[in-house]
């Protein structure tokens, strides 16, 4: 008997709040071996409850949701629920995306765009303990890890109430980036990097990008050049 053959039937309930979408994924797992489907939910709310109700050994689960996003339903799923590993199949690959829903607790990480071979890779490895991380979303963890190590690390505390990515938007304005390269440095949408600009001016007092500079070197952030 092969190794697909000896694996357990996976009872999975997929969580999507477009329902062409949705029904799409349930009709192909319907196609694929070793998965069943068990339910299907509009938004992260009812995939809580239908977890509750059907307890499911995995769910397929989008991130941007009316009512309850895939984010928090993925942290309600497994503080209430331990039994159940949760694989994010979304449209979005982006680090706002990517880190919030592995730290909620998600196992798995795949885009829309993966096959349904990836797929049962994905619910399967889950199940057995490990990642199910397409090799896109691998290779960017291997990224940021290498940028974490590469980067000088911020002081301990930072600043005037600035969270970690607040103080790492203010080094790289120091450091003289654009907002779109800041944005594309740290794999955001430039509208992220603004909302973390004007966080970090209000909890700063500070007015423009050259008072920023200042402010950062004050702080000891960034150091100048050598020479």
């Amino acid at each position: 008997m092969t190794e697909e053959a000896e694996r357990k039937t996976a009872r999975v309930v997929v969580a999507d709040d477009q329902t062409v979408v949705r029904e799409g994924i349930v009709m192909l797992l319907g196609l694929l071996p070793g998965i069943e489907v068990i339910g299907a939910a509009g938004d992260g709310e009812e995939a809580v409850r239908l977890v509750g109700e059907l307890a499911p050994d995995v769910v397929l689960m989008d991130l941007r949701m009316p009512r309850c996003d895939g984010v928090e339903a993925t942290r309600r799923i497994r503080a209430e629920h331990s039994g159940t590993q949760v694989v994010v199949l979304t449209t979005y690959a982006d680090d706002e995306s990517l880190f919030p829903a592995l730290a909620a607790g998600a196992r798995g990480y795949l885009t829309k765009d993966a096959d349904g071979d990836e797929i049962v890779r994905a619910v399967h490895s889950v199940l057995s303990g490990d990642a199910g991380l397409s090799p896109s979303i691998q290779r960017r963890l291997l990224e940021r890890l290498t940028e974490a190590e590469l980067r000088p690390a911020p002081p301990r505390e930072a600043p005037d109430g600035l969270t970690a990515r607040e103080t790492e938007v203010l080094v790289l304005i120091a450091e003289g980036l654009s907002n779109q390269e800041i944005a594309r440095r740290l794999h955001v949408s430039t509208a992220t990097v603004k909302t973390h600009i004007n966080n970090m001016f209000t909890k700063t007092g500070l007015k423009d990008r050259a008072q920023a500079v200042r402010y950062a070197y004050g702080k000891g952030l960034v150091r100048p050049p050598a020479g």
